[in-house]
């Protein structure tokens, strides 16, 4: 089944220096972009991170310093891949937890303004998840009956995750061909963060979700404890967290 779009979708994999998405850096992003009429381009950028990959990063996705060594930064590399991504909506594999949080970073490392509100987020792996309980490899052998050759190479793994979206909604008459649908129904919670460290309620308001503070009203956290704002952003929490809690914060004082 072709996926019914009205916007092109960037099909989006990571290969990385670690799982820290405030620390980590990418080292290749591939993207495969998808036209509402089909048609189909695949882009693979290698980068150099500027920070050594540790070894068992390198066990896993196979590329070492040596191989990176000669290739641009990620600031050099973000307005063309932001100018590729220009009107598109996203999906990948995990991606809502990792990919686009880290994608985020880099740009805002970067100094690149690239809006991630505008966009509807499809995590395949959400959908797996809840009708399967999967990994990729056996979620590419289930849905598409095929072995996944070149697992945790980005290309193949990106491939592999469009492939599975397709062959999921051939497979289940409940899943509708529609992005904003796909979007809403592979979100675990309504993240203000990208990161899940802030997420919004079914009335609107943000409320931090980890900590002490798990389940408190961003605001009144902020009102009653001043000091936890200072301590949120001298803490190792990703950049695009810190500017959510910061314009939370500004809002505040306008009220």
């Amino acid at each position: 089944m072709n996926l019914n779009l009205k916007n092109p979708i960037a099909f989006i994999d990571l290969e990385t220096t670690g799982i820290n998405v405030a620390k980590d850096r990418i080292v290749e992003i591939c993207i495969v972009k998808v036209s509402p009429n089909g048609d189909e381009e695949v882009k693979t950028f290698r980068v150099n991170p500027g920070m050594p990959i540790p070894a068992q990063s390198s066990a896993i996705h196979g590329i070492k310093d040596e191989d990176v060594k000669d290739e641009p930064s990620f600031k050099e590399l973000g307005k063309t891949i932001a100018k590729y991504l220009e009107g598109c909506d996203l999906a990948g594999y995990n991606s809502n937890r990792f990919d686009f949080p880290l994608l985020a970073e880099e740009f805002l490392r970067a100094d690149i303004d690239f809006d991630m509100k505008k966009r509807k987020f499809v995590d395949v792996q959400t959908i797996f998840h809840k009708m399967e309980q999967r990994t990729l490899t056996a979620a590419y052998r289930f849905y598409c009956n095929k072995e996944l050759e070149g697992a945790h190479g980005a290309e193949a793994d990106t491939k592999a995750t469009y492939e599975v979206l397709k062959s999921q909604l051939d497979k289940y008459d409940n899943l509708e061909n529609d992005i904003d649908y796909l979007a809403k129904f592979s979100s675990q919670n309504k993240n203000a963060d990208f990161a899940g460290f802030i997420i919004i309620d079914e009335k609107g308001i943000e409320r931090f979700n980890f900590g002490k503070n798990k389940g408190k009203t961003v605001e009144e956290v902020l009102n009653a404890q001043p000091g936890y704002y200072g301590w949120v952003m001298n803490s190792d929490f990703p950049l695009y967290t810190k500017k959510i809690l910061t314009e939370i914060k500004l809002r505040g004082f306008n009220k």
